[in-house]
Protein backbone atom coordinates (compact mmCIF):
# COMPACT_ATOMS: atom_id res chain seq x y z
CA UNK A 1 0.00 0.00 0.00
CA UNK A 2 2.93 2.23 -0.68
CA UNK A 3 0.95 3.70 -3.42
CA UNK A 4 -0.71 5.95 -0.71
CA UNK A 5 2.95 7.65 -0.47
CA UNK A 6 1.57 9.80 -3.56
CA UNK A 7 -1.30 11.01 -1.67
CA UNK A 8 -0.13 11.60 1.75
CA UNK A 9 0.11 15.44 1.24
CA UNK A 10 -3.24 16.48 0.75
CA UNK A 11 -5.08 13.07 1.95
CA UNK A 12 -7.17 14.65 4.11
CA UNK A 13 -8.39 16.99 1.26
CA UNK A 14 -9.01 13.78 -0.96
CA UNK A 15 -11.37 11.95 1.12
CA UNK A 16 -13.14 15.28 2.04
CA UNK A 17 -13.84 15.86 -1.44
CA UNK A 18 -15.10 12.38 -1.82
CA UNK A 19 -17.74 12.70 0.83
CA UNK A 20 -19.06 15.66 0.22
CA UNK A 21 -22.17 14.73 -0.22
CA UNK A 22 -22.37 13.69 3.49
CA UNK A 23 -21.81 17.74 4.16
CA UNK A 24 -19.15 16.80 6.64
CA UNK A 25 -15.14 17.35 6.44
CA UNK A 26 -12.67 14.42 6.91
CA UNK A 27 -12.09 15.00 10.65
CA UNK A 28 -16.12 14.18 11.34
CA UNK A 29 -15.61 10.91 10.52
CA UNK A 30 -12.34 10.00 12.41
CA UNK A 31 -14.29 11.97 15.46
CA UNK A 32 -17.17 9.27 14.92
CA UNK A 33 -14.94 6.39 15.42
CA UNK A 34 -13.28 7.83 18.09
CA UNK A 35 -16.10 8.46 19.88
CA UNK A 36 -17.87 5.30 19.23
CA UNK A 37 -14.90 3.33 20.49
CA UNK A 38 -15.23 5.18 23.77
CA UNK A 39 -18.84 4.96 23.57
CA UNK A 40 -18.77 1.59 22.89
CA UNK A 41 -16.01 -0.03 25.03
CA UNK A 42 -14.92 2.66 27.57
CA UNK A 43 -11.71 3.64 28.69
CA UNK A 44 -11.04 1.53 31.73
CA UNK A 45 -8.24 -0.34 30.86
CA UNK A 46 -7.43 0.73 27.67
CA UNK A 47 -3.75 1.71 27.85
CA UNK A 48 -2.08 0.75 25.06
CA UNK A 49 -3.68 1.30 21.41
CA UNK A 50 -2.26 0.32 17.47
CA UNK A 51 -3.84 2.42 14.94
CA UNK A 52 -3.07 -0.73 12.49
CA UNK A 53 -2.81 1.16 8.74
CA UNK A 54 -2.84 4.95 10.90
CA UNK A 55 -2.01 6.73 7.41
CA UNK A 56 -1.31 9.98 8.15
CA UNK A 57 -2.84 10.04 11.68
CA UNK A 58 -6.22 11.27 11.07
CA UNK A 59 -7.65 8.86 13.62
CA UNK A 60 -4.83 8.37 16.44
CA UNK A 61 -5.29 12.00 16.88
CA UNK A 62 -9.18 11.67 17.46
CA UNK A 63 -8.23 8.47 19.60
CA UNK A 64 -6.08 10.37 21.67
CA UNK A 65 -8.57 13.07 22.43
CA UNK A 66 -10.96 10.73 23.75
CA UNK A 67 -8.66 8.48 25.31
CA UNK A 68 -6.23 10.45 26.52
CA UNK A 69 -4.75 8.71 29.31
CA UNK A 70 -3.90 5.70 26.66
CA UNK A 71 -0.65 5.62 24.43
CA UNK A 72 -1.52 5.64 20.89
CA UNK A 73 1.08 3.68 18.76
CA UNK A 74 0.93 3.49 14.77
CA UNK A 75 1.68 1.34 11.67
CA UNK A 76 1.72 1.88 8.28
CA UNK A 77 3.61 0.49 5.06
CA UNK A 78 3.35 4.29 4.08
CA UNK A 79 6.40 6.20 5.01
CA UNK A 80 5.37 9.14 3.07
CA UNK A 81 2.50 9.18 5.33
CA UNK A 82 3.92 8.45 8.72
CA UNK A 83 6.28 11.66 8.11
CA UNK A 84 3.14 13.82 8.09
CA UNK A 85 1.44 12.50 11.38
CA UNK A 86 1.29 15.65 14.01
CA UNK A 87 4.89 15.48 16.12
CA UNK A 88 2.82 15.31 19.12
CA UNK A 89 1.15 12.33 18.47
CA UNK A 90 4.97 11.65 17.82
CA UNK A 91 6.16 12.37 21.09
CA UNK A 92 3.94 9.97 23.30
CA UNK A 93 3.90 6.88 20.81
CA UNK A 94 5.81 5.07 17.94
CA UNK A 95 4.74 5.28 14.38
CA UNK A 96 6.30 2.95 12.26
CA UNK A 97 6.18 0.83 9.17
CA UNK A 98 7.86 -2.49 10.94
CA UNK A 99 5.03 -3.81 12.38
CA UNK A 100 7.74 -5.46 14.47
CA UNK A 101 9.24 -2.67 15.98
CA UNK A 102 6.05 -1.72 17.89
CA UNK A 103 6.72 -1.83 21.33
CA UNK A 104 4.99 -5.47 23.15
CA UNK A 105 1.23 -5.89 22.65
CA UNK A 106 -2.26 -3.61 23.37
CA UNK A 107 -5.32 -3.47 24.67
CA UNK A 108 -7.14 -2.10 21.82
CA UNK A 109 -5.96 -2.52 18.36
CA UNK A 110 -8.30 -0.09 15.36
CA UNK A 111 -8.24 -1.45 11.76
CA UNK A 112 -10.04 1.59 10.08
CA UNK A 113 -11.11 1.24 6.28
CA UNK A 114 -7.62 -1.07 5.86
CA UNK A 115 -9.39 -3.87 4.84
CA UNK A 116 -11.36 -3.15 1.38
CA UNK A 117 -7.57 -2.10 -0.26
CA UNK A 118 -6.22 -5.56 0.91
CA UNK A 119 -6.37 -8.44 -1.66
CA UNK A 120 -9.17 -11.10 -0.41
CA UNK A 121 -6.69 -14.05 -0.27
CA UNK A 122 -4.20 -11.17 2.25
CA UNK A 123 -7.11 -10.17 4.38
CA UNK A 124 -6.76 -13.36 6.59
CA UNK A 125 -2.99 -12.45 7.20
CA UNK A 126 -3.56 -8.58 8.24
CA UNK A 127 -6.02 -10.01 10.73
CA UNK A 128 -3.57 -12.32 12.49
CA UNK A 129 -0.83 -9.81 12.64
CA UNK A 130 -3.48 -7.57 14.57
CA UNK A 131 -4.28 -10.50 16.59
CA UNK A 132 -0.64 -11.21 17.56
CA UNK A 133 -0.51 -7.94 19.24
CA UNK A 134 -3.65 -8.12 20.97
CA UNK A 135 -3.20 -8.72 24.79
CA UNK A 136 -5.37 -11.50 26.68
CA UNK A 137 -8.56 -9.98 27.03
CA UNK A 138 -7.69 -7.35 24.47
CA UNK A 139 -10.39 -6.08 21.64
CA UNK A 140 -10.04 -5.30 17.95
CA UNK A 141 -12.24 -3.45 16.24
CA UNK A 142 -12.40 -3.50 12.05
CA UNK A 143 -14.30 -0.42 10.79
CA UNK A 144 -15.15 -0.83 6.77
CA UNK A 145 -17.19 0.70 4.07
CA UNK A 146 -20.88 -0.74 3.80
CA UNK A 147 -21.03 -2.16 0.18
CA UNK A 148 -24.87 -1.88 0.67
CA UNK A 149 -25.49 1.60 0.81
CA UNK A 150 -25.25 3.43 -2.09
CA UNK A 151 -24.10 6.74 -1.06
CA UNK A 152 -20.44 5.33 0.14
CA UNK A 153 -20.58 2.92 -3.08
CA UNK A 154 -20.61 6.91 -4.93
CA UNK A 155 -17.60 8.51 -2.30
CA UNK A 156 -15.65 5.44 -2.79
CA UNK A 157 -16.30 5.79 -6.86
CA UNK A 158 -15.23 9.35 -6.31
CA UNK A 159 -11.69 8.90 -3.80
CA UNK A 160 -8.46 8.65 -6.18
CA UNK A 161 -7.13 6.17 -3.47
CA UNK A 162 -9.79 3.74 -3.69
CA UNK A 163 -9.20 3.01 -7.21
CA UNK A 164 -8.15 -0.98 -5.76
CA UNK A 165 -11.35 -1.08 -3.48
CA UNK A 166 -12.95 -4.08 -3.26
CA UNK A 167 -15.49 -3.49 -0.52
CA UNK A 168 -16.41 -6.58 1.92
CA UNK A 169 -19.71 -7.17 3.45
CA UNK A 170 -19.62 -7.20 7.26
CA UNK A 171 -19.96 -10.99 7.66
CA UNK A 172 -16.80 -11.59 5.81
CA UNK A 173 -15.14 -9.16 8.40
CA UNK A 174 -17.12 -11.40 11.45
CA UNK A 175 -15.68 -14.22 9.22
CA UNK A 176 -12.24 -13.29 9.39
CA UNK A 177 -12.55 -12.31 13.23
CA UNK A 178 -13.57 -15.79 14.16
CA UNK A 179 -11.07 -18.14 12.19
CA UNK A 180 -8.13 -16.28 13.41
CA UNK A 181 -9.62 -17.10 17.22
CA UNK A 182 -11.55 -13.97 18.13
CA UNK A 183 -14.79 -14.08 20.17
CA UNK A 184 -17.41 -12.67 21.82
CA UNK A 185 -18.29 -10.91 18.33
CA UNK A 186 -20.05 -7.63 17.36
CA UNK A 187 -21.02 -5.51 14.91
CA UNK A 188 -23.15 -2.38 14.53
CA UNK A 189 -23.83 -0.58 11.10
CA UNK A 190 -23.06 3.31 12.20
CA UNK A 191 -22.84 6.71 10.22
CA UNK A 192 -26.44 7.20 8.80
CA UNK A 193 -26.96 10.63 8.37
CA UNK A 194 -25.58 13.76 7.07
CA UNK A 195 -25.13 16.93 8.07
CA UNK A 196 -28.41 18.52 6.72
CA UNK A 197 -30.11 15.61 9.28
CA UNK A 198 -28.13 16.08 11.69
CA UNK A 199 -30.93 16.73 14.48
CA UNK A 200 -31.61 12.38 13.64
CA UNK A 201 -27.90 11.50 14.60
CA UNK A 202 -28.54 11.12 18.49
CA UNK A 203 -30.51 8.13 16.93
CA UNK A 204 -28.28 6.48 15.66
CA UNK A 205 -27.19 3.98 18.10
CA UNK A 206 -30.88 2.79 18.01
CA UNK A 207 -29.88 1.92 14.36
CA UNK A 208 -27.09 -0.06 14.89
CA UNK A 209 -28.33 -3.13 13.73
CA UNK A 210 -30.21 -1.50 10.61
CA UNK A 211 -27.86 -2.39 7.65
CA UNK A 212 -28.17 0.67 5.91
CA UNK A 213 -25.40 2.68 7.69
CA UNK A 214 -22.45 4.32 5.68
CA UNK A 215 -20.30 2.32 7.90
CA UNK A 216 -19.74 -0.81 10.03
CA UNK A 217 -17.80 -2.02 12.84
CA UNK A 218 -16.96 -5.13 14.40
CA UNK A 219 -15.22 -6.13 17.11
CA UNK A 220 -13.85 -9.37 18.75
CA UNK A 221 -11.90 -9.98 21.97
CA UNK A 222 -8.60 -12.35 22.33
CA UNK A 223 -10.21 -14.83 25.00
CA UNK A 224 -6.97 -17.44 24.42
Amino acid sequence: MTEFDSYSSNYRDLVTESVRASGEPSEYFAAYKAKYLKRKLGTTGILSVLDFGCGVGALSEQIKLEMPEARIDGFDPSQESLDRVSSRLQAQGMFSRDLDLLPGSYDLIVIANVLHHVAPGGRPRVIRCAFEKLKLGGRLVVFEHNPFNPLTRWAVSQCPFDDDAILLKSREVRKLLLNTGLQRLQRDFIVFFPRPLTFLRSFEGELARVPFGAQYACIGTRTA
